[in-house]
Protein backbone atom coordinates (compact mmCIF):
# COMPACT_ATOMS: atom_id res chain seq x y z
CA UNK A 1 0.00 0.00 0.00
CA UNK A 2 1.29 3.42 -1.06
CA UNK A 3 0.98 5.86 1.60
CA UNK A 4 0.49 9.74 1.61
CA UNK A 5 0.80 11.72 4.37
CA UNK A 6 0.65 15.41 5.24
CA UNK A 7 -0.54 16.76 2.03
CA UNK A 8 -2.95 18.84 0.44
CA UNK A 9 -4.68 18.52 -2.65
CA UNK A 10 -7.32 20.88 -4.71
CA UNK A 11 -6.53 19.73 -8.06
CA UNK A 12 -9.10 18.29 -10.61
CA UNK A 13 -9.06 14.15 -9.25
CA UNK A 14 -6.15 14.21 -7.70
CA UNK A 15 -5.64 10.75 -6.96
CA UNK A 16 -7.90 9.63 -9.77
CA UNK A 17 -7.56 5.71 -10.20
CA UNK A 18 -5.26 4.91 -7.21
CA UNK A 19 -5.36 1.27 -6.20
CA UNK A 20 -4.02 0.19 -2.65
CA UNK A 21 -3.68 3.83 -0.90
CA UNK A 22 -3.21 4.72 2.72
CA UNK A 23 -4.02 8.83 3.08
CA UNK A 24 -3.27 9.92 6.21
CA UNK A 25 -3.73 13.97 7.88
CA UNK A 26 -4.37 15.40 4.27
CA UNK A 27 -6.32 18.42 3.33
CA UNK A 28 -8.95 18.12 -0.13
CA UNK A 29 -9.41 21.63 -0.46
CA UNK A 30 -7.66 24.84 -2.16
CA UNK A 31 -8.33 27.68 -4.45
CA UNK A 32 -8.02 25.44 -7.57
CA UNK A 33 -11.66 23.75 -6.04
CA UNK A 34 -11.01 20.34 -8.29
CA UNK A 35 -13.59 17.41 -7.87
CA UNK A 36 -13.58 13.67 -7.83
CA UNK A 37 -10.69 13.29 -6.07
CA UNK A 38 -10.54 9.54 -5.44
CA UNK A 39 -13.27 8.52 -8.25
CA UNK A 40 -12.50 5.22 -9.93
CA UNK A 41 -10.36 4.17 -7.41
CA UNK A 42 -9.73 0.68 -4.85
CA UNK A 43 -8.44 -0.44 -1.92
CA UNK A 44 -8.48 2.70 0.14
CA UNK A 45 -8.01 4.21 3.24
CA UNK A 46 -8.24 7.50 4.57
CA UNK A 47 -7.49 8.76 7.95
CA UNK A 48 -7.64 12.24 9.95
CA UNK A 49 -8.68 13.94 6.19
CA UNK A 50 -10.44 16.39 5.73
CA UNK A 51 -12.58 16.91 2.66
CA UNK A 52 -14.22 20.51 1.58
CA UNK A 53 -14.67 19.62 -2.01
CA UNK A 54 -17.15 17.84 -4.20
CA UNK A 55 -17.72 14.33 -5.40
CA UNK A 56 -14.42 12.92 -3.32
CA UNK A 57 -15.16 9.11 -3.99
CA UNK A 58 -17.24 7.94 -7.04
CA UNK A 59 -17.18 4.30 -8.52
CA UNK A 60 -14.47 3.40 -5.38
CA UNK A 61 -14.20 -0.19 -4.47
CA UNK A 62 -13.06 -1.57 -1.26
CA UNK A 63 -12.79 2.10 1.04
CA UNK A 64 -12.05 2.44 4.72
CA UNK A 65 -12.68 6.44 5.90
CA UNK A 66 -11.81 7.02 9.25
CA UNK A 67 -11.68 10.11 11.87
CA UNK A 68 -12.39 12.63 9.24
CA UNK A 69 -14.51 14.97 8.26
CA UNK A 70 -16.75 16.10 5.41
CA UNK A 71 -17.99 19.60 5.20
CA UNK A 72 -20.99 21.15 3.64
CA UNK A 73 -19.49 21.85 0.45
CA UNK A 74 -18.30 18.13 -0.09
CA UNK A 75 -21.28 17.32 -1.73
CA UNK A 76 -22.56 14.14 -3.47
CA UNK A 77 -19.67 12.58 -1.31
CA UNK A 78 -19.51 8.82 -2.07
CA UNK A 79 -22.21 7.75 -4.81
CA UNK A 80 -21.65 4.38 -7.02
CA UNK A 81 -18.83 2.78 -4.30
CA UNK A 82 -19.17 -0.92 -2.56
CA UNK A 83 -17.46 -2.16 0.04
CA UNK A 84 -17.20 0.70 2.14
CA UNK A 85 -16.53 1.48 5.67
CA UNK A 86 -16.99 5.02 8.06
CA UNK A 87 -16.12 5.35 11.46
CA UNK A 88 -15.85 8.56 13.37
CA UNK A 89 -16.58 10.98 10.89
CA UNK A 90 -18.33 13.80 10.26
CA UNK A 91 -20.59 13.59 6.58
CA UNK A 92 -21.87 17.28 6.57
CA UNK A 93 -22.34 17.48 2.59
CA UNK A 94 -25.89 17.08 0.83
CA UNK A 95 -26.46 13.65 -0.76
CA UNK A 96 -23.61 12.07 0.81
CA UNK A 97 -24.15 8.59 0.10
CA UNK A 98 -26.09 7.29 -3.15
CA UNK A 99 -26.39 4.22 -5.31
CA UNK A 100 -23.85 2.30 -2.79
CA UNK A 101 -23.41 -1.35 -1.45
CA UNK A 102 -22.14 -3.10 1.39
CA UNK A 103 -21.96 0.14 3.52
CA UNK A 104 -20.42 -0.16 7.40
CA UNK A 105 -20.82 3.34 9.20
CA UNK A 106 -19.97 3.49 12.92
CA UNK A 107 -19.81 6.46 15.15
CA UNK A 108 -20.32 9.15 12.42
CA UNK A 109 -22.70 12.61 12.79
CA UNK A 110 -24.39 13.25 9.83
CA UNK A 111 -25.96 16.05 8.42
CA UNK A 112 -26.82 15.51 5.18
CA UNK A 113 -30.27 16.32 2.80
CA UNK A 114 -31.28 13.19 0.62
CA UNK A 115 -29.14 10.71 2.38
CA UNK A 116 -28.51 7.20 1.73
CA UNK A 117 -30.99 7.12 -1.31
CA UNK A 118 -30.71 3.27 -3.37
CA UNK A 119 -28.64 1.64 -0.96
CA UNK A 120 -28.24 -1.62 -0.72
CA UNK A 121 -26.60 -3.72 2.07
CA UNK A 122 -26.14 -0.85 5.15
CA UNK A 123 -25.14 -1.79 8.84
CA UNK A 124 -25.25 1.37 10.81
CA UNK A 125 -24.46 1.85 14.57
CA UNK A 126 -23.70 4.25 17.32
CA UNK A 127 -24.78 7.40 14.84
CA UNK A 128 -26.67 10.31 14.92
CA UNK A 129 -28.20 11.82 11.56
CA UNK A 130 -30.23 14.65 10.45
CA UNK A 131 -31.60 14.84 7.19
CA UNK A 132 -34.47 14.76 4.85
CA UNK A 133 -35.36 12.23 2.80
CA UNK A 134 -33.15 9.79 4.82
CA UNK A 135 -32.11 6.55 3.27
CA UNK A 136 -35.47 6.63 0.85
CA UNK A 137 -35.61 3.12 -1.39
CA UNK A 138 -33.00 1.39 0.32
CA UNK A 139 -32.26 -2.03 0.57
CA UNK A 140 -30.94 -4.86 3.30
CA UNK A 141 -30.45 -2.40 5.99
CA UNK A 142 -29.49 -3.29 9.92
CA UNK A 143 -29.50 -0.36 12.36
CA UNK A 144 -28.46 -0.29 16.10
CA UNK A 145 -28.10 2.69 18.41
CA UNK A 146 -29.14 5.16 15.38
CA UNK A 147 -30.62 8.55 16.42
CA UNK A 148 -32.28 10.54 13.80
CA UNK A 149 -33.59 13.09 13.41
CA UNK A 150 -35.55 14.76 10.40
CA UNK A 151 -38.56 14.27 7.71
CA UNK A 152 -39.79 11.92 5.27
CA UNK A 153 -37.31 9.33 6.12
CA UNK A 154 -36.97 5.59 4.93
CA UNK A 155 -39.70 6.15 2.41
CA UNK A 156 -39.67 2.86 0.10
CA UNK A 157 -37.13 0.73 1.38
CA UNK A 158 -36.75 -3.00 1.94
CA UNK A 159 -36.19 -5.79 4.31
CA UNK A 160 -34.75 -3.41 6.80
CA UNK A 161 -34.32 -4.24 10.90
CA UNK A 162 -33.90 -1.27 13.60
CA UNK A 163 -32.85 -1.92 17.25
CA UNK A 164 -32.93 0.83 20.30
CA UNK A 165 -33.34 3.59 17.78
CA UNK A 166 -34.86 7.04 18.05
CA UNK A 167 -36.28 8.35 15.39
CA UNK A 168 -38.14 12.18 15.74
CA UNK A 169 -39.54 11.77 12.06
CA UNK A 170 -42.34 12.53 9.73
CA UNK A 171 -44.06 10.40 7.22
CA UNK A 172 -41.52 7.73 8.07
CA UNK A 173 -41.73 4.21 6.27
CA UNK A 174 -44.16 4.98 3.89
CA UNK A 175 -44.73 2.20 1.21
CA UNK A 176 -41.68 -0.02 2.78
CA UNK A 177 -41.85 -3.35 2.85
CA UNK A 178 -40.56 -6.41 5.33
CA UNK A 179 -39.49 -3.99 8.28
CA UNK A 180 -39.00 -4.92 11.37
CA UNK A 181 -38.65 -1.69 14.86
CA UNK A 182 -37.26 -3.24 17.97
CA UNK A 183 -37.01 -1.89 21.53
CA UNK A 184 -37.62 1.72 19.73
CA UNK A 185 -38.82 5.49 19.95
CA UNK A 186 -40.32 6.75 16.90
CA UNK A 187 -42.23 9.86 17.06
CA UNK A 188 -43.70 11.80 13.92
CA UNK A 189 -46.77 12.28 11.96
CA UNK A 190 -48.81 10.15 9.68
CA UNK A 191 -46.21 6.82 10.99
CA UNK A 192 -45.84 4.17 7.90
CA UNK A 193 -48.97 4.54 6.01
CA UNK A 194 -48.93 2.54 2.44
CA UNK A 195 -46.38 -0.05 4.24
CA UNK A 196 -46.47 -3.55 3.80
CA UNK A 197 -44.93 -6.39 6.76
CA UNK A 198 -44.34 -3.20 9.18
CA UNK A 199 -43.67 -5.24 12.88
CA UNK A 200 -42.72 -3.50 15.45
CA UNK A 201 -41.69 -5.04 18.48
CA UNK A 202 -41.49 -3.06 22.36
CA UNK A 203 -41.87 0.31 20.87
CA UNK A 204 -43.28 4.14 21.90
CA UNK A 205 -44.97 5.30 18.84
CA UNK A 206 -45.86 8.99 19.19
CA UNK A 207 -47.48 11.48 17.01
CA UNK A 208 -50.64 11.67 15.17
CA UNK A 209 -52.71 9.32 12.63
CA UNK A 210 -50.11 6.91 12.21
CA UNK A 211 -50.64 2.80 10.64
CA UNK A 212 -53.12 3.71 8.01
CA UNK A 213 -53.30 2.27 4.68
CA UNK A 214 -50.81 -0.50 6.03
CA UNK A 215 -51.05 -4.25 4.80
CA UNK A 216 -49.11 -7.26 7.59
CA UNK A 217 -48.92 -4.59 10.53
CA UNK A 218 -47.90 -6.54 13.60
CA UNK A 219 -47.44 -4.37 17.17
CA UNK A 220 -46.19 -6.09 19.94
CA UNK A 221 -45.97 -4.59 23.70
CA UNK A 222 -45.87 -1.16 22.10
CA UNK A 223 -46.59 2.36 23.89
CA UNK A 224 -48.58 5.23 21.54
CA UNK A 225 -48.59 8.69 23.08
CA UNK A 226 -50.66 10.97 21.04
CA UNK A 227 -51.61 9.16 18.52
CA UNK A 228 -54.69 9.60 17.40
CA UNK A 229 -56.93 8.75 13.93
CA UNK A 230 -54.66 5.14 14.11
CA UNK A 231 -55.13 2.32 11.96
CA UNK A 232 -56.85 3.67 9.46
CA UNK A 233 -57.84 1.15 6.31
CA UNK A 234 -55.29 -1.30 7.57
CA UNK A 235 -54.66 -4.66 8.30
CA UNK A 236 -53.36 -4.67 11.90
CA UNK A 237 -52.50 -7.06 14.78
CA UNK A 238 -51.63 -5.07 17.31
CA UNK A 239 -51.36 -5.45 21.23
CA UNK A 240 -51.01 -1.29 22.96
CA UNK A 241 -50.11 -1.90 26.87
CA UNK A 242 -51.24 1.92 26.39
CA UNK A 243 -54.18 4.35 25.79
CA UNK A 244 -54.48 4.84 21.94
CA UNK A 245 -56.35 8.41 21.95
CA UNK A 246 -58.58 7.45 18.98
CA UNK A 247 -59.23 4.46 16.47
CA UNK A 248 -60.41 4.94 13.22
CA UNK A 249 -61.95 1.84 10.26
CA UNK A 250 -59.32 -0.35 10.95
CA UNK A 251 -60.17 -2.82 7.60
CA UNK A 252 -59.12 -6.18 9.11
CA UNK A 253 -57.27 -7.57 11.96
CA UNK A 254 -57.53 -7.54 16.11
CA UNK A 255 -56.07 -4.35 18.15
CA UNK A 256 -56.16 -5.06 21.89
CA UNK A 257 -55.19 -1.72 23.95
CA UNK A 258 -55.59 -0.64 27.73
CA UNK A 259 -57.78 1.76 26.95
CA UNK A 260 -59.42 4.07 23.73
CA UNK A 261 -60.12 7.79 23.77
CA UNK A 262 -62.67 7.34 20.91
CA UNK A 263 -63.58 4.36 18.39
CA UNK A 264 -64.66 5.42 14.93
CA UNK A 265 -66.02 2.68 13.21
CA UNK A 266 -68.37 5.10 10.65
CA UNK A 267 -67.11 2.53 7.49
CA UNK A 268 -68.92 -0.46 6.13
CA UNK A 269 -65.80 -2.03 5.20
CA UNK A 270 -64.07 -1.69 8.25
CA UNK A 271 -63.84 -4.99 10.19
CA UNK A 272 -61.26 -4.70 12.64
CA UNK A 273 -61.79 -5.82 16.09
CA UNK A 274 -60.70 -3.33 19.27
CA UNK A 275 -60.59 -4.66 21.85
CA UNK A 276 -60.08 -2.65 25.57
CA UNK A 277 -58.40 -4.82 28.08
CA UNK A 278 -55.23 -4.91 30.38
CA UNK A 279 -52.87 -6.53 27.62
CA UNK A 280 -51.09 -9.52 28.41
CA UNK A 281 -47.02 -9.41 27.68
CA UNK A 282 -45.58 -12.10 25.46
Amino acid sequence: MKIIENQKFDEERALYGVDGVVVRNCSFDGPADGESAFKEGKNIEAGHCFFNLRYPFWHDNGLVITDSEMTQLCRAALWYSDHVKIEDTKLHGIKALRECSDVYIKNCDIISPEFGWSVRGIHMEDTTAASEYFMMRAQNMTFRGVNFKGKYSFQYIKDAVFENCVFDTKDAFWHGENITVKDSVVKGEYLAWYSDGLTLVNCKIIGTQPFCYCKNLKLVDCEMEGTDLAFEKSQVDAVITTKVDSIKNPLSGRIVAREVGELIMDDENAKGEVTVALPMKG
